[in-house]
């Protein structure tokens, strides 16, 4: 009986010595491709079970197994094992390429421009696929893929961002674009003087930041405010009107520069205004002699202009012309012919000067004889009317019957019968500052 049990142990030892391990291979299908990359693999062989080793930490039964791959390289390691315990290990390959997509646009734009987003996605999809644009979680517009993976997507800029593409759930990186914004501004081309200056300006986005203005005449900086500023004018000139943008996050720097000319308007009887009183107040500088400094083109400031006119020997129209102002700015007191105090009266320029000290204090228009036979010479007050003499209103007579007197119509021509006409309205004031004996020099 022993030896039959030996003979059965030896039979055991003699089958397991002659088992061979099982033969087993291993496959993937696809071995590559765009993770998420789903692999179906199979272990083929004589094997009575099999155990995987997917590679990415994750494990699997059976002959036949469907894995999801992320991006990366792996190893599939399958362990066939026999009825008989032997085991045999065969391994594949798969490699699973992340999809990458990029996203580019311009550093800078301007506001409400076109600008043009472009990208890649690789590796790529089927052409025509669609890649979309957000900013933030809202949605902007759709690009379509070209067959190398390439897309581009116009925009119209009014935000800088941040924009990124999605396909699917992949996502770009996010990227911003800095807006460059508009800054309108509002300004006559042309002022006159004694009016103001308006400056209003915007930015465009009112988002984009906060706006400074400077105002200058020359390099001189004369006024500064906000997104308005009002100044008022009293010299002509050129005015420089600079604006400038502190921007806020994502808005780029921006500056407007614009000009305007302070003109003198042209002026004539019955106007009234700002212009009008800056006329008035070089007149009287000037001592042109006025009714009153009053804004209103009134009859004295007619006659005032036609004075300065004659003096000058400009032309005779008693209107102020935008050159006129000119003429005013550069022209200086006129000189009295000579020393003392006394009327002189210039027949060639139809003036009369009021000197005193040998400095003229008063410059009239007047109108002297038609005929030219205004007597030329130095002569003395004799004789004075107030009021009415006749036709003569206040006169100072001086010879014979010859008077400096006020008179109802004073031309800017020779229109009397030899005396010398005033305005009505200064032959009282003549005829109280000057009492007999005064000089009156005629020449011309």
């Amino acid at each position: 009986m022993r030896g039959v049990i030996v003979l059965l142990v030896g039979l055991g030892l003699a089958a397991s010595a002659d088992a061979a391990p099982p033969a087993v291979t291993a496959t993937a299908s696809p071995t590559t491709g765009v993770a998420p990359l789903q692999v179906v693999l199979t272990a083929t062989g004589d094997g009575t079970s099999y155990s995987w080793d997917l590679g990415d930490g994750s494990s699997a039964e059976g002959p036949l197994v469907t894995h999801t791959y992320a991006a990366g390289r792996f190893v599939a390691t399958v362990t066939a094992t026999s009825s008989s315990g032997e085991q045999t290990q065969a391994q594949v390959a798969v490699t699973a390429v992340a999809r990458r997509l990029a996203l580019e646009a311009p550093r800078i734009g301007g506001y409400a421009s076109r600008v043009t987003l472009a990208g890649s996605l690789q590796p790529p999809p089927r052409a025509g696929s669609s890649i979309s644009i957000y900013r933030g979680r809202t949605y902007v517009t759709t690009a379509r893929l070209a067959r190398d993976g390439r897309f581009k997507a116009p925009l119209l800029l009014r935000s800088p961002g941040p924009y990124h593409a999605r396909y699917g759930r992949l996502r770009s990186a996010e990227i911003s674009i800095r807006v460059r914004p508009a800054i309108e501004t509002r300004l006559a081309a042309t002022v006159t003087v004694g009016t103001s200056v308006a400056v209003r300006a915007r930015v465009v986005p009112p988002s984009a930041g906060t706006l400074r203005t400077r105002v200058l005449r020359g390099r001189r900086l004369v006024a500064t405010g906000k997104d308005s500023v009002r100044l008022p004018t009293r010299v002509p000139g050129k005015l420089t009107i600079e604006v400038l943008l502190r921007p806020r996050a994502g808005y780029g720097f921006a500056r407007s520069v614009v000009t305007t000319s302070v003109v003198h308007p042209a002026l004539s009887p019955g106007v009234r205004g700002p212009s009008v009183l800056a006329l008035e107040r070089r007149l009287a500088e000037l001592r042109y002699t006025l009714r009153g400094v009053d804004s209103s083109y009134g009859r004295d400031t007619f006659e005032a202009v036609l004075a300065f006119q004659k003096v000058h020997w400009l032309p005779r129209t008693g209107r102020v012309e935008p050159w006129l102002w000119r003429r005013l700015a550069s022209a200086s007191i006129p000189r009295a012919a000579r020393g003392g105090s006394y009327l002189e009266v210039d027949k060639a320029r139809q003036v009369l000067f009021e000197v005193r000290g040998g400095k003229v204090l008063r410059v009239v228009h007047v109108s002297t004889g038609a005929t030219g036979n205004t007597p030329l010479g130095t002569w003395r007050v004799y004789r004075k009317v107030g009021g009415w003499d006749w036709v003569l209103w206040y006169p100072l007579y001086f010879l014979r019957g010859f008077a400096i007197h006020g008179y109802p119509e004073v031309p800017a021509y020779p229109a009397s019968h030899g005396c010398v006409r005033v305005p009505m309205w200064l032959a009282p004031t003549l005829f109280s500052s000057h009492g007999y004996g005064t000089t009156v020099f005629v020449h011309g």
